[in-house]
C-alpha cells in the first residue's frame, strides 16, 4: 500500500514538473524573462556612398560603443556601394571590434555594402530588401574586367562570408560574373555573365540572412537585449554641412563662384565683394571635403600656393610661368580634395567654362577699370598740364645762315637771327661760314656750306 502511495506521489510530481516546463516553452516571454541581456545598444546608420567620410563616422560610432561597453551594435544599411578599399577598412574594423555587430539591411546592401554586411556577426534583413550585386565598377559605372582586381575582390567577398559560416561561393557569385554557383535552396543556378543579388526571402533560405525583421527593435529583442537603452548615432552639424557641400552640384557651384570671384577681383580690382565671395567659396569647397575625409592638409597648401602664384603673375613679369604653376597648383588642390577624380575634373571643367563667360562679360563692362590699364599709357601731356611740346624744325629746311661756332660736325649756327644746334654730314666747317639747311629730322638739323 505504501509503495503504491509513493508511486502515486512521484507520478503527480513528475506531471507538475512537465506541466511547468510545457507552460514555459509555450510562453517565450516567461522562459526568457530572466535571460534578457543588459547593455546599451548602438544603432549606426550606413545610408550613403561608402567613402572616407562614412569610415570616419563609423569609427566614431564604434569607438563610442566600445567606450560605453555596449552589448550590441546594429548597422542600418541602405547604400549603393562605393570605394572598395574603404569598405575593406570598415570590414576590418567590424571584425576587430569586441562588440557584437548585426548588419540590418533595410534597403539595399549593394556592391561594397554587401561586403560590409558579410563582416558582421549576424545579418538581419527587412522585407523587400536586397543584398549582392557586388561586381567592381569604375567611377563612370563601367564594370572592371581586370582579372587581378576581380580575383582579389572575389576572394575578399568569399572570406567575409566564410568568416561567419556562410557559403563563400555565393559571395563569389555576387562579385564575379564568371563564377557559376548552384543554389538548390532557392532552385536557381547562377551562370556565367550573371551577378547574384538576393532578396530578403532568398537570403534567408541560402543562409545569407539570419532573420527577417521590420525594425531595429525587433532585432534587439531577437538578439536577447532590452530595448530600454538604445543610442542612435547621428551625424554632427559639421558632418551634415560637409555632406551638403560635397554634393556634385554644390561643388560645381562653389568652384564656379571661386574661380569667377577671385579672377574678377584680380583683373578689376576695387570691388572687394567678388574677391570675398570667391575666397569664401573656395574655403567652403575645401572645408566640406576636409570634414568629409576626402581632403588632407596638403590640399589647403596647394590652394594657397596656387592663389599666391597667380596673384604674383599679375605684377611680376615671368612670361606666364608663375601663372601656369599657380593654375596647376590650384587644379591639383581641387582634384585631390574631391571624393572622385573624374567627378572633380568634370565639376572643374563646367565651373571653369561658366566662369570664363562671366569674366569676359565683366571685363567688357568694366574695361576702364581693368588692371590692364596700369600697363597702358592712356594720358597725353598737354599744355594745360604744364607740358610744353617741342616745336617742329621742319620750317628751317632750305633756310640760310652762318656758323657761329666751328662745326666738328656739331655746333651752333645763326639762322633767321636764332641760334640753332646743327650738325653736318661729317665735314668740318669753320666759324663764320655761310651755311644752308639741307635736312631736318625731328630736332636734328643738318647743314652744309653754302
Amino acid at each position: 500500500m505504501n509503495t503504491y502511495r509513493s508511486i502515486k506521489r512521484l507520478t503527480i510530481w513528475l506531471a507538475l514538473i512537465f506541466l511547468i516546463i510545457g507552460t514555459a516553452a509555450a510562453v517565450p516571454g516567461l522562459a526568457n524573462a530572466e535571460a534578457k541581456k543588459t547593455g546599451t545598444v548602438y544603432i549606426i546608420p550606413v545610408e550613403q556612398k561608402i567613402e572616407t567620410g562614412l569610415e570616419k563616422f563609423l569609427k566614431r560610432g564604434f569607438k563610442d560603443a566600445e567606450k560605453e561597453n555596449a552589448g550590441l551594435i546594429i548597422l542600418e544599411i541602405d547604400t549603393p556601394g562605393g570605394l572598395v578599399n574603404t569598405a575593406e577598412n570598415i570590414g576590418k574594423m567590424i571584425r576587430e571590434s569586441n562588440v557584437t555587430t548585426v548588419a540590418y539591411i533595410r534597403g539595399h546592401a549593394a556592391s561594397a555594402g554587401s561586403y560590409i554586411a558579410l563582416n558582421a556577426n549576424k545579418i538581419a534583413m527587412a522585407p523587400g530588401s536586397m543584398i549582392g550585386a557586388a561586381a567592381m565598377v569604375d567611377s563612370t559605372g563601367k564594370r572592371v574586367d581586370d582579372p587581378k582586381l576581380v580575383a582579389a575582390w572575389r576572394s575578399e567577398m568569399s572570406a567575409a562570408a566564410e568568416s561567419s559560416g556562410r557559403n563563400g561561393k555565393i559571395a563569389a557569385g555576387m562579385a564575379d560574373i564568371n563564377t557559376v554557383v548552384d543554389m538548390p535552396e532557392i532552385g536557381e543556378t547562377k551562370d556565367k555573365g550573371e551577378i547574384i543579388a538576393l532578396s530578403s526571402e532568398q537570403a534567408l533560405k541560402v543562409g545569407y540572412a539570419d532573420t527577417i525583421a521590420s525594425s531595429p527593435e525587433e532585432i534587439i529583442s531577437w538578439m536577447g537585449y532590452e530595448t530600454d537603452h538604445i543610442v542612435r548615432m547621428e551625424h554632427t552639424g559639421a558632418e551634415k554641412l560637409a555632406s551638403f557641400l560635397t554634393n556634385p552640384v554644390v561643388m560645381t557651384i562653389l568652384l564656379f563662384l571661386g574661380i569667377a570671384g577671385v579672377v574678377i577681383e584680380l583683373i578689376v580690382p576695387g570691388f572687394g565683394v567678388p574677391g570675398i565671395i570667391g575666397v569664401a567659396a573656395f574655403v567652403l569647397y575645401f572645408f566640406g571635403n576636409y570634414v568629409a575625409g576626402f581632403a588632407g592638409n596638403e590640399t589647403w597648401l596647394l590652394f594657397i600656393v596656387g592663389l599666391i602664384l597667380m596673384i604674383l603673375e599679375m605684377f611680376i613679369p615671368s612670361f606666364g610661368i608663375l601663372g601656369v604653376l599657380g593654375a596647376i597648383s590650384l587644379v591639383a588642390g581641387v582634384v585631390r580634395a574631391a571624393y572622385d577624380t573624374s567627378h572633380a575634373l568634370l565639376s572643374l571643367g563646367i565651373a571653369f567654362a561658366a566662369a570664363v563667360v562671366v569674366i569676359v562679360v565683366v571685363a567688357i563692362i568694366f574695361k576702364e577699370r581693368g588692371i590692364w590699364n596700369r600697363f597702358i599709357l592712356s594720358e597725353s601731356l598737354t599744355k594745360e598740364q604744364g607740358y610744353v611740346p617741342t616745336e617742329s624744325k621742319e620750317v628751317l629746311l632750305g633756310r640760310e645762315g652762318v656758323s657761329v661756332t666751328p662745326l666738328r660736325p656739331a655746333g651752333t649756327a645763326l639762322i633767321d637771327n636764332e641760334r640753332i644746334d646743327v650738325v653736318t654730314d661729317g665735314e668740318f666747317i669753320p666759324k663764320d661760314t655761310p651755311v644752308v639747311v639741307i635736312h631736318v629730322e625731328g630736332a636734328r638739323v643738318v647743314v652744309k656750306p653754302k
